[in-house]
């Protein structure tokens, strides 16, 4: 019998350091400390950040009513709008988006005013895309996640087209993507902002997945990445498992299996992990 963790599962840089902020913020600000939304994709989290006085703000009209104090900008990004607004409010701004968000908004904040049409591939109701279309200058800007999406964008041929990623975008699905529209006859630029932390995750989880008898991935539901985790170990792994907390688990279920494969989400701290992968040993 055999237990494989991926050793991509877990935090990646960007959570860790939006984390740490908020943590070390809690513990020595002398004012009140709120964040833009929940910090993380993770309520186990989010709840224990509460427990410490971390207050989540998830409308900009809220902070007309609280006490000022900091506000911190969690690992997604925001818009330009969003960062004027609060400290219109006279909120100190602490921002812990993630470097490589940082740098897509420079992307299309840079080829928009360039006259090039932004595409991003990627949810458009995720808060890390919505605060990408907030840097972009003077036009409107389109999202995909499919050759239909594609099909329907109302652009014409010979036009500039910059397509750029989510950073937890499927790796494969955006080289689908780009052979797709690079067809389309537009003048295009193609930018691959997908976090390399990501691509190694997909690839460790593909890689694991196909090898084991029983897959089991661990994140929050409404982790994009953690989604995306769990369609492409499902693809390999039929008997593939989809936790938020050990609990959610059946331990019982692992005692004739011999390949059990581990993976977690960007936004899974490790004692979780660890205490997933400890009741699998036991079981095994």
């Amino acid at each position: 019998m055999k237990l494989t963790i991926a050793k991509s599962a877990g935090y990646c840089f960007g959570v860790k350091r939006a984390v740490n902020m908020v943590y070390q913020e809690a513990e020595e600000a002398k004012v009140p400390v709120y964040t833009y939304g929940p910090i993380i994709h993770n309520e186990e989290v989010v709840r224990d950040l509460k427990q410490r006085g971390v207050h989540v703000v998830r409308e900009l009209k809220e902070l007309e009513n609280l006490p000022k104090g900091k506000i911190i900008i969690r690992s997604h990004g925001i818009s330009r709008r969003e960062h004027e607004a609060m400290k219109a409010c006279g909120f100190e701004v602490l921002d812990a988006t993630c470097p490589f968000v940082l740098k897509i908004h420079r992307l299309v904040e840079k080829y928009s005013k360039e006259g090039y049409r932004i595409v991003i591939a990627g949810n458009e109701h995720h808060p890390e895309v919505e605060g990408i279309l907030g840097w972009v200058e003077g036009q409107p800007a389109y999202t995909v996640t499919s050759q239909e999406d594609i099909e329907k964008l109302p652009l014409k041929e010979g036009e500039k087209v910059c397509l750029v990623a989510q950073t937890t975008f499927n790796y494969n699905k955006f080289q689908e993507l780009v052979e797709i529209i690079k067809k389309k006859g537009y003048d295009i630029s193609v930018l691959d902002t997908i976090c390399n932390a990501t691509e190694e995750r997909q690839t460790e989880a593909r890689k694991i997945a196909a090898e084991s008898d029983l897959m089991i991935v661990i994140g929050d539901k409404h982790s994009s990445n953690t989604q995306k985790l769990y369609e492409i170990s499902k693809k390999e792994c039929a008997n593939t498992y989809y936790i938020q907390t050990s609990k959610d688990m059946d331990y019982h279920q692992i005692q004739s299996i011999n390949n059990v494969g581990i993976t977690a989400g960007a936004s899974t701290p490790n004692n979780i992990i660890e205490e997933v992968s400890k009741n699998v040993r036991n079981e095994l």
